[in-house]
């Protein structure tokens, strides 16, 4: 609400400017009334559009939006809240009385004028001149207008000044001027501290009287004669804020706009130069959240898939509602050889794993052994290239014993797989990295090719029954034609799995073919695919790049449960609101403070179909104190918008990682947002 008003009050501080500059001298009135009330209809609305919407639902947006939405999403921080003095609330507190006071004392003088108003209207005597209905003043008072009613004290003018203002009064009364100044009044009400919404109200109020003094000349009465008129009147009781007065002042102003020479026709075409700046002012008050959206969403795009491209996942595979050992996170030591069948050492055998741990590029000695370091739940390739054929094989070390571990021998080809070498094309058929124009799917573009990758993508039995899982990375080139060719591995996890992978790239229809200089030319092409374990195995698309197989699970009614839905869940105004009202509601528990517990809790639960917030669980816990608290927070949140499958409200799961963190001396009570948390 603060930044509405802020929003409003510095537009009409610029369209006052604009104002002043562009249309402060012509005489074209009735447009310049127009112009002032379209100012201040714009400055209200303006803020409440939102180009978010429509720049996120544009190409290339909508793929940033996705993987922001379902790949990376916000980590919130809390700490614990302190009994020191937070003079900037009391502040904003008591400025907030501050102006509602004022803004009460100005509709009571607003109420009591229109009160008075009604109550002369009563008392006066009427009488009918043409189609005007005249209150006829009890005393000497100047002559005004409210609406369609007159107040005029006949005997204190001449026959020829009694006209000249009944002509004056019925102008205001038949263009209905009264809502004008209604209006700059209500403005003025709102925006009380801002001088420039004043100013635009004697602006308006100035404009009237011009438009009404032009059209007593207009009526064929001599222009010095009015203005002595108006000059012999202004020793009476100035005007009041709600209606219109004969002698309102500045009369100066009044008397030179009535001297002015006409300006041209033309002039009336600058008129048309407030809509540019209407949509300027909608630019710029959207401008800082679509820049700081766009910033974040690619900030955190390029980050999230720079490092899965970089370095090997982490067992980014961790999708089980319970934590993992703590054991299979330490980092092993891995010593052994490398032998053929007979015995005989290997060279130049490479190792991969985690590169966070592996620092050094590992391969086999001349006596084919090797020796190396890696977290346990870190998937370990051998890669060996045998003639002109490429083979590797790959472990898991959680799954070796001690012993293995430090005396592992490893015979090939026993169980090791071909590997498509990688083709780098020839000087006159080259495979390009980037072209001008890369290689798209033929149906439906990225959208179409997660959609075919799902439905052909099939979950190996063997590999479920052994609980594999994990992110297959997978290179390919898309050839002149628009033909899949020399699809390889650029990360394993387990042959199973590799081998489906590779399967479903190698069966992809034909590409539309990447372009350089208008040629169609071969381009490499990379894909990531996840392999992640449910109830079930179905595949369904994850994000951008990157497809992911796993199941869907159903509500106690039979109902499925979605992962990733045409439409995600939204929390009643969006991520924004949803961080705000965490903030405004977790409480860091007591002993937890104490006690110094802090860290990540990750919770997820269902957005049912309804809205409604079930089956809340967490996914990794920290301690139960602080468990409880992420827990309880689920229960009170209000209903979100569902996601929505193919047009229809569907169960959606999501998920939301929370820091306790305790501030230095336990006295932090700031809230922070951390990005860059992967989606488990």
């Amino acid at each position: 609400m603060l930044a509405y008003f802020l929003k409003v009050n510095v537009a009409i501080a610029l369209f006052y400017a604009f104002y002043r500059l562009f249309f402060y001298k012509d005489t074209f009135f009735g447009w310049r009334r127009t112009a002032m009330l379209c100012f201040f209809a714009i400055s209200a609305a303006v803020p409440l559009l939102n180009i978010q919407t429509w720049v996120t639902a544009q190409e290339p947006m909508v793929a940033m939006a996705d993987l922001y939405a379902s790949v990376v999403l916000p980590e919130f921080t809390f700490t614990p809240e302190v009994t020191t003095t937070d003079w900037k609330s009391i502040i904003l507190e008591y400025a907030g009385i501050a102006y509602w006071v004022i803004v009460a004392l100005l509709v009571t003088r607003f109420m009591v004028q229109l009160a008075g108003i009604i109550r002369l209207a009563c008392r006066c005597r009427k009488v009918q001149i043409g189609d005007s209905t005249i209150h006829l003043l009890p005393r000497a008072d100047g002559p005004f207008s409210f609406f369609h009613w007159i107040f005029i004290h006949p005997a204190s003018h001449t026959e020829e000044e009694f006209n000249e203002i009944l002509t004056h009064e019925q102008t205001h009364a038949r263009q209905w001027h009264s809502i004008d100044v209604i209006i700059s009044e209500l403005a003025c009400t709102l925006c009380w501290f801002n001088p420039f919404a004043w100013l635009m109200k004697r602006e308006i109020r100035t404009n009237l009287e011009y438009m009404a003094d032009a059209r007593v000349l207009e009526n064929g009465y001599d222009s010095k004669t009015y203005q002595y008129h108006l000059l012999g009147l202004s020793h009476h009781k100035a005007a009041a804020t709600i209606y219109n007065s004969f002698n309102v002042l500045p009369l100066k102003k009044r008397i030179k706009m009535m001297n002015k020479k006409r300006t041209r026709e033309i002039g009336r075409t600058k008129y048309l130069m407030f809509l540019p700046l209407a949509a300027l002012l909608m630019i710029i008050s959207n401008i800082e959240a679509v820049a700081r959206t766009t910033k974040q969403i690619a900030t955190e795009v390029i980050e999230a898939v720079d490092s899965k491209i970089e370095q090997p996942i982490r067992n980014a595979q961790e999708p089980q509602a319970t934590p993992q050992p703590e054991q299979d996170k330490k980092v092993m030591t891995y010593k052994g050889k490398v032998v053929d069948k007979d015995g005989k050492p290997l060279k130049g055998v490479q190792i991969l794993s985690d590169m966070k741990y592996m620092r050094e590029r590992v391969i086999t000695e001349s006596d084919g052994s090797f020796e190396f370091q890696t977290v346990a739940e870190a998937p370990i390739l051998f890669l060996y290239k045998d003639g002109g054929k490429e083979k590797a094989i790959s472990f898991r070390g959680k799954d070796l014993s001690a012993a293995e571990r430090e005396n592992w021998i490893i015979t090939y080809p026993d169980k090791w797989e071909d590997v498509i070498q990688s083709d780098t094309g020839t000087p006159d058929n080259p495979i390009f990295e980037v072209v001008e124009h890369m290689p798209e799917f033929a149906d439906g573009g990225m959208s179409g090719l997660m959609k075919y990758i799902s439905e052909n993508l099939q979950y190996p039995e063997e590999a479920m029954k052994q609980g594999m899982q994990g992110r297959v990375t997978v290179q390919f080139v898309v050839e002149k034609d628009g033909s899949i060719s020399n699809a390889r591995l650029i990360r394993s996890v387990e042959p199973l799995l590799d081998k489906e992978a590779i399967r479903v790239i190698s069966s992809m229809p034909k590409w539309k073919p990447g372009t350089q200089r208008g040629q169609a030319v071969r381009v490499k092409y990379t894909v990531p695919v996840v392999f992640r374990l449910s109830e079930d195995k179905t595949p369904v698309t994850n994000n951008i790049g990157e497809v992911v197989s796993v199941a869907r699970a159903t509500t106690e009614s039979g109902e499925p449960i979605f992962e990733v839905v045409d439409v995600m869940p939204e929390f009643p105004g969006g991520m924004g609101a949803l961080m705000e009202f965490l903030a405004k509601n977790i409480k860091y528990p007591v002993e937890a403070q104490k006690t110094g517990t802090q860290g990540r809790v990750t919770i997820q639960f269902v957005v049912s179909k309804d809205g409604d917030i079930i089956a809340p669980k967490i996914l990794r816990g920290i301690d139960p104190l602080l468990d409880a608290e992420a827990i309880r927070m689920t229960t009170i949140m209000p209903k979100w918008k569902p996601g929505m499958q193919r047009g229809q409200a569907v169960n959606v799961k999501y998920t939301i990682p929370v820091m306790f963190r305790l501030g230095p001396g336990n006295t932090d009570p700031n809230i922070q947002k951390v990005i860059n948390t992967p989606r488990q």
